[in-house]
């Protein structure tokens, strides 16, 4: 099998599903990252009280609310560009020289055989990984919950 159809091959097996589901995961995992952080907020929010004239109000009863966010879409790009030339090459020359100079005969022959296989491959590769998070209200369960547990005053 010739050199190109080797890289070819091994070309053409890149790991995609692989990629696919490294993706989801790490999403996965940002998601649960971001939630978490925005409940902790959330408890921060109705844990600190502040005196408004003679009462105290924790912050989420003042209408402070954490950010909650989503990721929207994720995109993977790869792009990969290759180029491969196998080249063989042969030549053959041959040559006959004759001479006569007073009574003698000279011939010469010559002979020149050339051989050669050239393999050229460059390849070229991009990738680029985009996620879009937009900013979600609070669930509402969660603030009456939270409203509930940690009263205005």
């Amino acid at each position: 099998m010739s050199e190109t159809v080797t890289v070819t091959t091994q070309l053409l097996q890149a790991p995609l599903p692989t990629i696919v589901e490294q993706l989801g995961v790490a999403i996965a995992r940002a998601q649960f990252a971001l939630d978490t952080n925005s409940v902790q907020l959330a408890k921060q929010l109705a844990e600190t009280r502040v005196a408004v004239g003679d009462e105290e109000y924790s912050l989420l009863a003042l209408g402070f609310v954490p950010s909650f966010y989503a990721f929207t879409e994720a995109t993977v790009e790869a792009r990969l560009s290759f180029s491969m030339t196998e080249t063989t090459e042969f030549n053959f020359e041959a040559g006959v020289q004759v001479g006569v100079n007073v009574g003698f005969v000279m011939a010469a022959a010559s002979v020149s055989v050339g051989y050669a296989r050239k393999f050229s491959v460059s390849s070229e590769g991009q990738s680029s990984l985009a996620a879009r998070l937009v900013s979600l209200p609070p669930p509402e369960g969660l603030l009456e919950l939270m409203r509930a547990h940690y009263p205005t005053t």
